[in-house]
């Protein structure tokens, strides 16, 4: 039975794993990796199959999984062109900022290209994953890869022209960055460590959730929260004068063009 290959052993081949071993998926899993103390790590916590050698962790792919990162997506690829011919699976890269053009470059037909974006949190089994095909995919393919990526999370297809920006803006970076900027300031009012903590957790995650499971809008929600010249209205008015706003989209912007200048250096290669 041929099996989902990875290609690398990093954070988000971990994530994705474990969040497989949440699924109970039955596949076959094999992952290929340069370091061999990641591939004992692998093998020892979630069982799955290691390969050190590139050409026989490929001969086993019928989805294959790039999960380099991005400057290292050229020289992985670069090793599978003399076997090309024989390598007629479905591949998905995770890499961030690398386009179908750049990728069809370096490894073109028969092998099939697909990209996807999954989050970390692919772990827990709440994962999102944008993904995107280039067209006339075949629709068994499609199907292989939307199927293998709902195994952690929600999936939804995006536009290749969508990708970066969905990238920057979908990070649960985000989350984890304000859970942290809040719970500091809590402390730093006087609030014991593990109940700023517990406060600013509540202010971001379950008010999320009552968002996602209700059927009140955001705009709705943001006013039942912020009674006009009340507390809370007071510290968002203070936040979007200091121009809240404008850092969260500055940030995305350059995330975005970070994105654009992994294009361009797998174009110079």
């Amino acid at each position: 039975m041929k099996a989902t290959v990875f290609l690398g052993g990093g954070r988000i081949t971990a994530a994705l794993l474990a969040g497989l071993r949440l699924a109970k998926y039955e596949a076959p899993v094999v992952v290929h990796d340069r370091n061999p103390h990641k591939l004992r790590a692998l093998k020892k916590e979630f069982g799955v199959a290691v390969e050190p050698d590139l050409l026989r962790a490929v001969a086993k792919a019928r989805l294959m999984i790039v999960a380099v990162r991005p400057h290292d997506v050229e020289s992985v690829l670069s090793r599978l062109r003399a076997a090309r011919g024989k390598l007629s699976f479905v591949t998905c890269s995770l890499a961030a900022g690398i386009p179908f053009a750049n990728l069809h470059k370096m490894l073109g037909p028969p092998v099939r290209w697909a990209r996807a974006m999954p989050s970390p949190v692919a772990r827990f089994g709440r994962g999102l994953t944008s993904l995107a095909f280039r067209p006339h995919f075949p629709r068994p393919d499609r199907r292989l890869v939307q199927n293998f990526f709902s195994q952690v999370g929600e999936v939804v297809e995006i536009p290749e022209s969508q990708f970066d920006a969905f990238t920057v803006t979908y990070s649960a970076s985000h989350g984890y960055h304000a859970l942290a900027a809040l719970a500091r300031a809590g402390h730093s009012l006087g609030l014991e460590e593990k109940m700023a903590r517990a406060a600013a957790a509540h202010a971001l995650g379950d008010a999320i959730v009552a968002w996602r499971n209700g059927k009140e809008s955001l705009d709705a929600l943001l006013g039942e929260a912020a009674t006009p010249g009340g507390i809370a209205a007071t510290v968002m008015n203070s936040m979007d004068e200091d121009g809240f706003q404008q850092i969260i989209s500055r940030a995305l912007k350059a995330g975005v063009a970070r994105a654009r200048q992994n294009a361009k250096a797998g174009r110079a290669r």
